[in-house]
């Protein structure tokens, strides 16, 4: 299976379910894995075959910044169902990270798959 990878897609947003985290912006980590048929792309070298991450990548940020959201599993289910709907994905595995969540961890986080292969 070809796939188009995104890591570590920074997102400063208002997530968390204390008062004080919804005064306040804080960053969360995304990584994606999206099937995506790359031999078109590469074959031909045109662009519009290809799978393009950056339209991704802006397209989630918009989405998650938009409102707040208390959960990293609602996070992870917009950005999969973004992901699958608006860029025609068959197939995702998104993981969301949170940072700095608690003390004694680099970052908490949560992952999903979505799709067929």
């Amino acid at each position: 299976m070809d796939k188009v990878l995104i890591r570590e897609l920074r997102i400063e947003t208002v997530i968390g379910i204390y008062e004080w985290e919804k005064q306040i912006h804080q960053s969360l980590l995304i990584d994606l894995d999206m099937a995506w048929n790359n031999r078109p792309a590469a074959e031909s070298d045109d662009y519009q075959f290809a799978l393009c991450y950056e339209t991704v990548s802006n397209r989630l940020t918009a989405l998650i910044t938009e409102k707040p959201i208390e959960l990293i599993e609602t996070v992870a289910e917009m950005v999969a169902n973004c992901v699958m709907t608006e860029f025609n994905v068959p197939w995702v595995k998104v993981k969301v990270m949170k940072p700095g969540a608690i003390p004694s961890a680099t970052a908490v986080g949560v992952e999903i798959e979505r799709g067929y292969a």
